[in-house]
């Protein structure tokens, strides 16, 4: 219950500093006209709102394994990652709406000196979220927050790209603001791609830990003779793993039970994020 109430600390703290910045921006892109602010808002918002589905992914994934469930529920985290996606394409949609109807009419907008401070501060505060969320994900394996620390790294780089335009519109060039719009749409796009398809492989069950690994670690249990049949899936905190083990033929079910007891307990001491080892015992045979 320590990682769950850790990793919901963290997604209130970065839900706060989201709505914060994003309430900010979005108010004064529409005062200000400022398309390129406006976009960014929005994609800040739907960091907050991404906080959220987290949340409620977390509430799923914690509890306990059940008959219907035996293998837990932890991928409903995963499954809530790919929701995040998925709102990420809704912005993207939204920040092309705005452009378009831009293009229909005059763009005038409004740049002053609060335009930049604006934009320097929700910098500096999407980076400490982002290096926050990535040293909280690693510390307690939570493919969610990675997953949403990559969507806040994207809006750094879309801020730095409205400050650009900001400094070219000040130059009179009018149509910086619609160009940023449409650049800050792709890195949009383009980042939920990168987190669906990451989301997709463990769903699909996609190896986990490296097979040569996992067999040097067993092969150094002793009466082990050799293993086989590797496979691991799961989550990046949570990993299943099953393998075959050959052992002396003329050993008891006793003492093939023994090695094998011996192998799960030196797996799970090197590596931790996995909580299950399914083991089957073969006669060795050279």
């Amino acid at each position: 219950m320590n990682r769950i109430a850790d990793i919901k600390r963290v997604l209130l703290i970065t839900l706060f500093l989201n709505f914060l910045v994003s309430g900010i921006k979005i108010f004064y892109g529409y005062s200000s006209n400022s398309l390129a602010i406006l976009s960014d808002g929005f994609h800040s918002l739907f960091d907050g709102v991404s906080n959220i589905v987290g949340l409620l992914g977390l509430y799923l994934s914690s509890h306990p394994p059940d008959e219907k469930h035996p293998y837990g529920h932890r991928k409903y985290e995963t499954l809530f990652t790919i929701f995040v996606g998925m709102l990420m394409f809704a912005t993207c949609a939204e920040i092309f709406k705005r452009v378009y109807e831009s293009l229909k009419g005059t763009h005038i907008v409004q740049v002053s000196e609060f335009s930049f401070l604006l934009m320097f501060c929700t910098i500096i505060i999407n980076y400490f979220i982002t290096k926050y969320e990535v040293r909280k994900g690693k510390e307690l394996g939570s493919e969610y927050l990675l997953a949403d620390s990559q969507h806040t790294r994207s809006d750094i780089y879309i801020s730095i790209g409205v400050i650009v335009s900001l400094i070219m519109m000040k130059a009179g060039i009018v149509f910086a603001d619609i160009i940023t719009g449409v650049v800050v749409g792709l890195f949009v796009a383009r980042a939920g791609v990168i987190i669906i398809k990451e989301a997709a492989e463990t769903l699909v069950d996609r190896t986990k830990i490296n097979k040569s690994q996992i067999k040097e670690v067993v092969n150094q249990v002793k009466g082990v003779r050799d293993c086989h049949e590797v496979r691991t899936r799961g989550t990046i905190s949570h990993v299943f793993l099953d393998l075959h083990l050959t052992v002396d033929p003329s050993l008891s079910v006793q003492e093939a039970h023994d090695i094998a007891h011996l192998v799960e307990i030196e797996i799970k001491r090197r590596f931790p994020e996995v909580v299950d080892v399914l083991t089957h015992i073969e006669p060795f045979s050279p």
